[in-house]
């Protein structure tokens, strides 16, 4: 671990406060440090009211906030005296401590405070860093870890025994330990918890977290306790889309809703689940309770959701007595991380985020068991004390999302010809409902189409069966499963009659705008039947299908063909509940198909301007790509969910059509 400071940067952040972001962007740069919106900092400041007084305001990290990117208005702040009365009380529910914080803050306007904001408080010095540290978790999660922390840091720290974060931390620090802070003590560990520095500027404070890791990384590499031994064995079968797809299938069922899955086969990954000991170190419980509302107490081993889940419901049983009365409900029994030797390490969450965040957690953790076992055994907290975290009204509420779950949370939809027109206006609509979505095209472009963690783009050739197949396993190894598939690329040739069409371009419309989808529709069959709501399939066909216009006898032929596909595939996959409905849009020129050239021969082909042509429908109106992919993308929502094999048209009206 090595110091970021950087004094030319540290000069472009003005003022105690601006230092404090600075530094707390360099703590969030060190995942071995702080991981997705853990960790707090802060600074005390003196200011003036409005009425001129002089006031002390502690300037806390806001809760949840990530400190990677921190900014100024992130900090909340509070009064300090304001918040140091709340230590005096004894006993001080969530409800009212956030009722407190609240009031006390100086701007209303500001986040909440961290749920540490009484013991920065506390602390007798200016700036204060609390993070999450892996190398001092390790050795705290290792056996006799109070001694060894002490061993290793001698008077310099003070050691305080796991408490309940918040207030009973504080309240117990503040009554059994807040007089043993002198000014030669660099920081408090907390067991199974973490590390506090602390100092009078916000390079010493944040020098100080990077000194006690650096010494604690140290300790572990002097006792072989820190290269960690990768997988030798080979890697995973190259085709595992049915039974990764299968196994989400059971983690939605039981969680009552669909879920996203991740495999992580790097070789630590599989390295830890491939280990005879597997089954009992992994379930000790999370590196530091504050992993329990992503990871659950301890991963599923193996692929039995049904057991699982009924442990996880035994264990809630046992321990709800201990549930304040503001509790959270019980949230669903699913599984939040899987090891399977041949799987891998599997990360589950209701949206790409989500699942980024799980899997971030556990690599750590699994770094932390993997030391931890090293030095003489992995020891998590006892079950209670994770089981008040998991159930702590200000935890759970980290997880609770504006508004509501979007509509197609935790679903996976896959789009060909996605990188420009109906297929990227498809790729946003989803993206936009909540959807995870993987884009398919030839075009390179379609890797930067969108952005992750919600989009993967894929370059593929729907032509090449290889290269379907292999984006399927993708799709599926990066999302989980495929719950819903739009057939969209397609090529439209430069106008020609029949006398002059060359069996070479038959062949080729042919070949991308019908084979191409047989093949598609037979890749994604059982991966569609698995979905936990069902599999949607929408179409773009095209106005040529019941009313074709002359010079365009290839792309009328293949979109023909590729109607009745689809109304023989309705027929035969019902039983399954796959639905497949198909949009005939007419006219759509912001596509790849449109060129310049090709839309001044049709146009001239009708004997008109090419503005008229744009507008040459009943409404006299311009469909454009974002109308297709609305229809398209909404045929896959509750609003079809009693329709298969529909044909609706979106050409502004069509006398032929009509």
């Amino acid at each position: 671990m090595k110091s970021l400071w950087d004094e030319r940067e540290a000069e472009g952040f003005e003022g105690p406060l601006g230092q404090r972001v600075y530094s707390s962007r360099l703590l969030g740069r060190e995942p071995a440090l702080v991981l997705h919106g853990g960790g707090n900092t802060s600074v005390k400041l003196r200011e003036a009211d409005i009425f001129g007084d002089e006031q002390q305001v502690l300037y806390l990290k806001g809760s949840g906030v990530d400190l990677r990117a921190i900014r100024a208005s992130d900090f909340a702040p509070v009064r300090l005296e304001a918040v140091l009365r709340l230590a005096e009380l004894d006993a001080l529910s969530d409800t009212d401590m956030a009722r407190e914080l609240r009031k006390a803050l100086t701007d209303p306007s500001a986040p909440l405070p961290s749920v540490e904001a009484i013991l920065h408080a506390a602390l007798p010095v200016a700036f204060v860093d609390h993070t999450h540290a892996d190398a001092l978790i390790t050795i705290s999660n290792s056996p006799g870890g109070g001694a060894r922390v002490r061993d290793l840091y001698g008077d310099e720290v003070v050691v305080v025994p796991y408490v309940m974060p918040g207030f009973r931390l504080a309240k117990r620090f503040v009554q059994e330990h807040l007089h043993e802070i002198a000014r030669e003590h660099l920081g408090v560990v907390l067991l199974s918890h973490g590390v506090i520095t602390f100092g009078e500027s916000a390079r010493e404070s944040y020098e100080r977290t990077i000194e006690l890791v650096s010494r604690a990384e140290a300790y572990l590499q002097e006792r072989s306790a820190w290269r960690l031994a990768l997988s030798d064995a080979p890697p995973p079968p190259t085709t595992q889309r049915v039974e990764l797809a299968q196994l989400r299938a059971e983690v939605a069922r039981a969680a009552g809703r669909p879920m996203l899955m991740r495999a992580h086969q790097d070789p630590l990954s599989l390295a830890f689940v491939r280990r005879d000991d597997v089954g009992r170190i992994s379930q000790q419980g999370p590196a530091t309770p504050d992993h329990v509302i992503r990871t659950k107490r301890v991963p599923l081993v193996g692929r039995d959701v049904s057991a699982y889940a009924q442990a996880y419901q035994d264990y809630v049983g046992e321990l709800s007595p201990r549930l304040a009365a503001d509790a959270p409900p019980p949230v669903d029994p699913a599984p939040r991380v899987v090891l399977d030797p041949e799987l891998g390490v599997l990360a589950i969450g209701s949206d790409p985020i989500d699942v980024g965040i799980t899997g971030d957690l556990y690599r750590h953790t699994i770094e932390v068991i993997l030391r931890a076992t090293a030095l003489g055994g992995y020891q998590a907290l006892p079950a209670s004390d994770v089981f008040d975290v998991e159930y702590w009204y200000l935890e759970q509420a980290k997880l609770q999302r504006p508004g509501g779950q979007p509509e197609f949370s935790g679903e996976v939809a896959l789009v060909t010809g996605a990188a420009s027109g109906i297929g990227k206006a498809c790729v946003d609509s989803f993206l936009r409902r909540g959807a995870a979505v993987v884009g398919l095209d030839v075009d390179p472009a379609i890797e930067t189409t969108s952005e992750p963690p919600g989009y993967l783009g894929l370059i593929c050739d729907v032509t090449d069966e290889a290269q379907v197949e292999a984006a399927f396993e993708q799709c599926v190894r990066v999302f989980g499963g495929l719950d819903m598939l739009v057939l969209n690329a397609g090529i439209f040739p430069p106008a020609k009659p029949v006398v002059e069409l060359e069996s070479a371009t038959w062949r080729r419309v042919l070949g991308v705008n019908l084979d191409a989808n047989l093949v598609l529709l037979r890749h994604a069959h059982p991966l569609l039947s698995l979905s936990p709501k069902r599999g949607r399939v929408a179409v773009i066909g095209s106005k040529n299908v019941p009313a074709p216009g002359p010079g365009a006898a290839a792309y009328s032929a293949s979109k023909a063909a590729l109607n009745q596909l689809v109304r023989v595939t309705a027929l035969e996959w019902a039983k399954d509940g796959i639905r497949l409905n198909s949009v005939h849009p007419d006219a759509v020129f912001d596509t790849a198909l449109w060129t310049e050239e090709l839309l001044e021969s049709r146009a001239k082909h009708y004997g008109m301007t090419v503005e008229a042509y744009r507008r040459k429908n009943l409404l006299r109106v311009e469909v454009t790509s974002r109308h297709v992919a609305e229809l398209a993308v909404a045929m896959c929502g509750p609003l079809f969910e009693c329709t298969t094999a529909g044909q609706v048209p979106i050409d502004g009206g069509n006398e032929r059509v009509i």
